[in-house]
């Protein structure tokens, strides 16, 4: 009986399992950042007009800008959340430094994928081409007429994407479009009761690049002239003809001239014949206009420099006459 009773007991503290596993969910909420458009300048470049095509083809070294001059750029646009999530990209010139200005021409997407000269980079990290989130962008600004497009503007490249987020090239720059291009001559060149047989120097003239100040113009400067005529009826007698005879004309070939710019002296320099500048000669090496040549960096004027001329007659023996008719030229020409 005794034992009976103690296996009972046994039994009745065994343990009892009606599950072997458990679990519950929870709710995710993920966003996507939405990314804007990053734009790096992969190249640039400044194209003349067809109408007057700039001397030697010489490289623009300021910026600044005519009617029918183009400058484009090459750009690489970059959206982490898909390339086809750009919904624009275009060039846009204003009076402040940023996104937001007036725009101005829209880009086209093209088929490079080479951005070695891009430059790109997030922070410290060199970015890598990456088909699915890049594409690179053609951008041609033409220069408008003065009445639209006149001063000095912010010019840039601008990428929006379809959420409205705007990127913009980090290399924006600062154009003068337009600017006003003339020559301011100091000094008058008068000969005075020369004697035949002689050589006279005139006074100093100063010849003067009078472009908008700030426009950073460089203008090559070019010299031309006519030959001379009494405007009176004196009888008047002075070089000879091609046929070796003696007529009523003083002869440009009478005329030479020194020339000071800089550190460089040109001496007894000869003028051009004409009176247009594509008869011209440069300044200071004579060269005649549109002449292949390596253009002289002395020939250059800077807005409001000068170069100082002092021509010399030399009076043909014998000569008689006040030659009063005719002119010599000063051209300039923005490089």
């Amino acid at each position: 009986m005794k034992k009976l009773i103690a296996l009972l007991v046994a039994l009745l503290v065994l343990p009892m399992a009606f599950a072997v596993s458990t679990g519950t969910g929870i709710g995710v909420d993920i966003t996507t950042e939405q990314f804007a458009p990053l734009v790096w300048q992969c190249n640039r470049s400044v194209a003349d007009d067809q109408v007057e095509p700039q001397l030697y083809g010489a490289e623009r070294y300021n910026n600044y800008a005519f009617e029918g001059e183009s400058i484009t750029w090459d750009v690489l646009v970059m959206d982490k959340n898909g390339k086809e999530k750009i919904k624009d990209v275009y060039a846009t010139i204003g009076s402040t430094q940023g996104a937001g200005n007036d725009i101005e021409v829209n880009c086209f997407r093209t088929s490079e994928s080479n951005i070695e000269g891009c430059d790109a980079t997030i922070l410290e990290e060199d970015v890598a081409w990456d088909e699915d989130m890049m594409a690179i962008y053609e951008c041609t600004l033409t220069v408008e007429t003065p009445d639209s497009m006149y001063g000095e503007y912010f010019a840039t490249v601008e990428a929006e994407d379809m959420d409205g987020l705007v990127g913009i090239m980090q290399e924006s720059e600062f154009w003068f479009l337009n600017p006003i291009v003339a020559l301011k001559i100091e000094g008058d060149l008068v000969f005075d009761n020369v004697r035949p047989g002689t050589v006279s120097t005139s006074p100093t003239l100063l010849v003067q690049n009078d472009a908008d100040d700030g426009s950073g113009v460089l203008l090559d400067m070019y010299i031309s002239g006519t030959d001379f005529y009494d405007s009176t009826s004196s009888g008047a007698k002075c070089s000879k003809n091609e046929d070796g005879y003696y007529t009523n004309m003083l002869s440009l070939d009478a005329f030479t001239y020194d020339v000071v710019n800089g550190g460089q002296r040109a001496p007894d320099r000869s003028i051009a014949y004409g009176d247009t500048i594509a008869q011209a000669g440069r300044i200071m090496d004579g060269v005649q206009f549109r002449t292949t040549s390596t253009a002289n960096e002395y020939n250059f004027l800077a807005p409001g420099a000068e170069m100082g001329i002092n021509f010399m007659l030399s009076m043909p023996e014998p000569c008689n006459g006040n030659f009063d008719t005719g002119a010599i030229y000063f051209w300039g020409e923005a490089i």
